[in-house]
């Protein structure tokens, strides 16, 4: 069948409800809610200038036959800005399969962005690298905090979304807490004597294994170091809470904390100037859609 009006073009707001029904198809076991609630999200968080708010979709004559979520967001390096895009949840009807392209490439356009693919199904990782992409993170750390050993002279303290300054942050990692607490993460920061250390999870469902523990992803803190000195902290809090695990992406396991590492699963890639920090998943799909 020739299908004369399809076109390829950014995704606006009129076309969020149309778009949710789209991928509520295209993803068996995702709800139609899960999709309303992170476009409303991305409805109203900040975007780069220039760059499109949701994405892009293939038109045809009006309706939404295939989508590609783009979630653009503005860093911070030292004193320079850069550009990252987290490439998102990607669907097209199958009768316009042979249109897909067209948003693969206009997705991919803008060289001054860097381009994160942060939840690639393994049989795809052959193929992303062919388009580019190169891996930043190789696999998972299941790590078990609790079994680490809490500092001494050290508290743990859950930050409101409604903080307005957290002693010890600056004013931006301040907002970042409190911005991905209105996202329903659990945002902290561990009090010690070497410094007051910001850490953000959220909780995940491990979805294979015999084993399933109650678990949380490690979504942002400053260092791999940071987190196995705050480790014992985190874990005694997270057991209050029912939470066992927290994953953590990487390279390998987390010196000096409890836990098991595989590479089976979990690769993240990214293509362009600005290598993405290992422990770092802010504003990704993983906040505003969820896992």
């Amino acid at each position: 069948m020739i299908h004369t009006k399809v076109r390829c073009r950014e995704i606006i707001e009129s076309d969020v409800e149309a778009i949710a029904d789209l991928l509520t198809r295209g993803f068996v076991g995702r709800s139609r809610n899960y999709w309303i609630q992170g476009l409303r999200r991305q409805a109203f968080r900040p975007v780069p200038e220039g760059y499109p708010r949701f994405g892009y979709m293939l038109d045809n004559d009006g309706t939404p036959v295939g989508v590609l979520l783009l979630i653009y967001t503005t860093r911070m390096e030292g004193e320079k800005t850069t550009i990252q895009c987290n490439l998102s949840s990607w669907y097209v009807e199958p009768a316009y399969r042979n249109y897909a392209p067209l948003l693969t490439k206009i997705a991919q356009r803008h060289k001054e962005v860097t381009y994160l693919n942060i939840s690639p199904a393994p049989w795809t990782w052959p193929i992303i690298e062919t388009q580019g992409f190169r891996t930043y993170s190789r696999g998972m750390f299941f790590s078990v905090p609790a079994l680490s050993r809490a500092p001494r002279w050290s508290k743990i303290e859950v930050i409101s979304q409604h903080a307005k300054q957290v002693e010890g942050l600056s004013e931006a990692e301040t907002e970042l807490l409190t911005r991905h607490a209105r996202y329903n993460c659990l945002t902290l920061v561990c009090r010690t004597q070497q410094g007051t250390f910001p850490f953000i999870l959220q909780p995940v469902r491990i979805r294979r294994g015999i084993i399933a523990p109650p678990a949380m992803q490690l979504i942002y803190c400053r260092s791999a170091a940071e987190y196995a000195t705050c480790a014992g902290r985190i874990g005694r809090l997270l057991l209050r809470l029912g939470k066992v695990a927290v994953v953590v992406a990487g390279n390998g396991p987390v010196p000096g904390v409890a836990g098991l590492y595989t590479e089976r699963r979990g690769r993240k890639y990214f293509k362009g100037p600005h290598p993405p920090g290992l422990a770092d998943l802010t504003d990704t799909e993983l906040v505003l859609y969820g896992p």
